[in-house]
C-alpha cells in the first residue's frame, strides 16, 4: 500500500536511512525487448529527488533515454539484524548541465569515497568527464519498511 510520499520519506528512520551509505540498485525497462536491466548505483537522495552520476554511454543512459520510468532500491544486506528497504518509482530526467554535474557528482563521490578520496585523480576524472551525467529521478511512488 503506498501513501503520500513526504509522509514516508519524512519518518525519521527512512530520513536516516537514505542519508546513510548503501549501495542501490537501479532498474531500467528496454521497451523493445522489454528485458529489465538492473544495476548497482552509488545516489544521493535530496527530497524530493534522488541523485545518480553517470555517462552517456552506460546502458542505463541508453535504456532511460528510450523509457524514462525507472525503479530504485535501497535496503539493508541480509545479514543485519534489522532489514529496511525503500523502493522509489518514477521517471528519470537526464542533466547535462557540466556545473551540476561536477557539484552534485563531488557530492556523491563524496558520500561514497569520503573526503580525501573524492579528490583522487580518478573520481575526478569522472567528473569532468564529457560523457558525465545526472540521473535525477522525482519518485511518484515510495514504499518503506
Amino acid at each position: 500500500m503506498t501513501q503520500d510520499i513526504a509522509s514516508i520519506t519524512q519518518t525519521p528512520w527512512v530520513k536516516e536511512f537514505l542519508a546513510g551509505v548503501h549501495l542501490a540498485r537501479l532498474a531500467t525497462c528496454n521497451p523493445k525487448t522489454l528485458q529489465p536491466h538492473v544495476v548497482p548505483v552509488w545516489y544521493e537522495w535530496d527530497d524530493p529527488c534522488i541523485w545518480i552520476s553517470s555517462f552517456r554511454s552506460t546502458r542505463k543512459v541508453r535504456e532511460i533515454l528510450l523509457n524514462p520510468k525507472i525503479s530504485l532500491v535501497i535496503d539493508t544486506p541480509a545479514a543485519q539484524e534489522i532489514s529496511h528497504a525503500v523502493i522509489f518509482e518514477g521517471e528519470a530526467e537526464l542533466i547535462n548541465d557540466p556545473e551540476l554535474g561536477y557539484s552534485r557528482g563531488l557530492r556523491i563521490y563524496t558520500r561514497y569515497l569520503g573526503e580525501d578520496g573524492v579528490f583522487s585523480s580518478e573520481p575526478q576524472s569522472w567528473l569532468r568527464d564529457p560523457e558525465h551525467l545526472l540521473i535525477k529521478m522525482t519518485p511518484n511512488r515510495v514504499y518503506a519498511w
